[in-house]
């Protein structure tokens, strides 16, 4: 790969309908439908909407046969209306579905997680080679039938793995990891390479860039040791809505657009499906425009590794440099702005005011004056530019910068960044591909053994939020994401304010996951699956928590994705059937089936919740448990001690939190302590429940057994749910018993 000059990758040609994609076919832009598939004009009409704002294909859900076979009603009106655009099948855990969709649209896209395998549980389970093996052979075997069916109707295929669905098949092999999504993808591109079904688009999507770019890169070099070159396929799936949404979008696939990488894309905004349409072509313009620049002589860094996409090592100058968070500056010039009146968590770091006067501004906001006019004084630090740069060892300063483009280095500056420990680079670029221009930069850096601090400054002349989100979003995060920068600079000249200029920073550095400055939301964009409506939902949840600072959120349409995809999230809202939510706290339901009407509260009532009170309640839970896992005199001692993984809790963390209650002012003396395990027991007994769900608990819980090893035909879904609700019932009795008294 060519690191600095853009070029498209060179894939194969996949026919979808009267659309091919790959080859020199440009990127096509796509959108999913957000209505119910049985409901034919709902569907036609909205299809009709994503068409006209400019979508190459149109995909809709079909999670069972009757929504399959009425693809065939709705593109038969789609033809009625004039609209010829190819519809995509989205299928998930049933392949019979999917052999039903193949026989009717252009493409059907199925995920490898679920279509073979059964559902992800998030339990680990173990699989010896022969198994392993034999599992491989079910999956090729059914596969092999639904290829078949695709021959027969010229129907293509999208291998579409979601970070979130990956199965525990997978899991017990590669863990929740990369390469284990890319083999994940391989195991179905091997069948198809065999059976010499070339009509294939491949997808790699996760709500954490990183994630996402990393397995991309991956996938590619992968394929190319096999001797493959399908084409891509690229989204940042659960991107979220508005800035957010447009500016991780732009950091995900606007970095794999910048590699060359790319085929087809889709934004996925919690939006109308039509509001996509525009994002991604803006951002597909913006990268396949460079096509053809100057080209860029570069030197690659004989050891860096394009996948490892780790931070690069830089000294410490001031807060600059080393491991500490990028940092932020922003202009003060021009557009009059308040610097005091800016407050909160995206202030920026450094304000650069020109030859301004610094005792004009508040001594406590860290200042950049032009080196021309810099006289030292407090939290005040001079600018040089190349031609200024002489200067800098005349002028003292604990933190000097040096504002520069990569052409303009000779080795004069080489000089002076190597025998400067003050220097904090600033690296701009006025090029036509600003990427690959700073990247070539990077490597020369690596190679000349430099770590000096560097600064990413880009330039703009938007006068809309939207086009300046994606541009500084694709740029910015480009190299972020490989590891290089130790700050942002976003320069404007347009007609947009200073402070959305900085929360555009901000965002940037959050969508890369190297600063946290707001509450993170990972939303879906919805489709026919989802039985709520999404978007008041997300305003309404937002509206309660956009104050959280760290905060990671899931607001997810239904269960094929929700726990997957949320799963580094601190909270989780789930669309579990109509009208019904499931409530997470990380990765364990908290409280499933709960009326629509009330989830919203409930989710807000569970987060509100005080830590203090979630010990109290839920310490006396865990504390039985933890007693019988740890206890000598306990009477099951021997097979108490594997209980806390099985309940998503390692025995380190129940540890903690037996000893940050032990150490907490209102802990409970052991006498105390027994009274409510003695409470619990009670509380259990008296419970309204089946003598087999009784049993289930004691066997599970008490006794510390797994759940394989228990007799009955329940699935481990239903097993799991059953523990849960008793669990929760439980609590809810301490609760009330805590109100009162007890």
């Amino acid at each position: 790969m060519d690191y600095f000059n853009y070029h498209r990758r060179k894939s194969s040609v996949t026919r979808i309908g009267n659309t091919p994609l790959g080859g020199e076919n440009p990127v096509r832009i796509q959108s999913m439908t957000n209505t119910h598939t049985q409901e034919t004009l709902p569907c036609v009409e909205q299809s009709i909407r994503i068409i006209d704002a400019g979508a190459d294909y149109v995909r809709l859900t079909a999670q069972g046969t009757k929504e399959a076979e009425n693809l065939a009603n709705i593109e038969k009106e789609l033809h009625k209306r004039g609209y010829h655009t190819p519809l995509i099948a989205d299928i998930h855990f049933n392949p019979n579905v999917a052999d039903a969709a193949a026989r009717i649209v252009e493409k059907v896209r199925i995920n490898p997680g679920n279509f073979v395998d059964s559902a992800r549980t998030f339990v680990h389970l173990e699989y010896t080679d022969e198994e392993y093996a034999e599992e491989i052979k079910k999956l090729r075997t059914r596969f092999i039938q639904f290829l078949d069916i695709c021959k027969e109707h010229h129907t293509a295929v999208r291998i579409g793995v979601n970070h979130g669905s990956l199965s525990d098949r997978i899991m017990s092999r590669y863990g929740d990891t990369p390469a284990g999504i890319v083999e994940s993808c391989m195991e179905f591109l091997r069948v198809c390479k065999e059976e010499n079904f070339n009509d294939v688009v491949l997808s790699i999507k996760a709500s954490n860039t990183g994630i996402m770019i990393k397995s991309v890169r991956l996938l590619i070099a992968k394929m190319e040791q096999e001797g493959m070159n399908y084409p891509l396929h690229l989204g940042v799936t659960e991107a979220g809505d508005g800035e957010d949404g447009r500016i991780k979008s732009a950091v995900g696939i606007g970095t794999l657009l910048a590699d060359g990488i790319g085929d087809t894309i889709r934004v996925s905004l919690s939006e109308a499906p039509e509001a996509e349409i525009p994002v991604a072509r803006k951002l597909v313009d913006y990268i396949t425009n460079r096509e053809g620049h100057t080209p860029i002589k570069g030197k690659t860094y004989p050891h860096f590794d394009f996948l490892r996409m780790e931070r690069r090592k830089s000294k410490i100058i001031g807060n600059i440099g080393g491991n500490n968070v990028p940092v932020t500056i922003a202009n003060a010039l021009e557009k009059n702005v308040d610097i005091i009146g800016i407050i909160g968590e995206q202030y920026p770091d450094y304000w650069y005011i020109g030859n301004n006067d610094p005792n004009k501004y508040p001594n406590t906001a860290a200042r950049i004056v032009d080196a021309d006019v810099y006289v030292p004084q407090p939290n005040v630090y001079p600018l040089f530019t190349t031609k200024s740069a002489g200067l800098i060892p005349s002028i003292k300063a604990k933190t000097k910068f040096l504002l520069f483009s990569y052409p303009q280095l000779d080795e004069t500056l080489w000089k002076t960044l190597k025998e400067n420990d003050d220097i904090v680079a600033i690296l701009t670029s006025g090029h036509k591909n600003p990427v690959g221009e700073q990247r070539a930069f990077f490597h020369e850096l690596l190679c000349r053994g430099l770590d000096t601090p560097v600064i990413l400054q880009h330039n703009y002349t938007e006068n809309d939020n939207e086009d300046l989100q994606i541009k500084a979003g694709a740029d910015f995060g480009a190299l972020l994401s490989d590891g290089f920068g130790d700050g942002v600079w976003l320069q404007n000249q347009g007609n947009i304010s200073t402070e959305a200029e900085i929360c555009c920073m901000y965002g940037i550095l959050q969508a890369v996951r190297q600063r946290i400055s707001k509450t993170e939301y990972i939303s879906c964009p919805g489709c026919g699956r989802t039985l709520f409506d999404l978007q008041k939902t997300i305003a309404k949840v937002k509206a309660a928590t956009s104050h959280l600072k760290g905060l990671k959120i899931g607001i997810m349409g239904c269960i094929v994705n929700g726990p997957g995809e949320m799963a580094d999230a601190d909270y989780g809202y789930v669309g579990a059937g109509r009208d019904r939510i499931s409530l997470y706290k990380n990765k364990v339901c908290i409280e499933k089936n709960i009326p629509e009407e009330q989830a919203v509260e409930k989710l807000i009532e569970l987060m509100s919740m005080p830590c203090n009170n979630v010990t109290k309640l839920d310490y006396y839970v865990f504390k039985t448990i933890h007693h019988n896992c740890t206890s000598k005199s306990a009477p099951y001692y021997q097979q108490y001690h594997k209980i806390s993984k099985k309940e998503n809790l390692e025995n380190s963390q129940l540890e903690k939190l037996v000893t940050d209650v032990y150490e907490s002012n209102d802990t409970p003396d052991e006498k105390t302590d027994q009274e409510k395990i003695e409470m619990i027991k009670q509380i259990f007994n008296n419970l309204n429940m089946s003598e087999r769900s009784r049993k289930l608990f004691i066997f599970h819980v008490f006794e510390g057994k797994e759940f394989s090893e228990w007799s009955g035909t329940e699935t481990l879904q239903k097993l799991n749910n059953i523990v849960y609700e008793i669990k929760l019932r439980i609590r809810k009795e301490l609760k009330k018993n805590t109100q009162t008294g007890g």
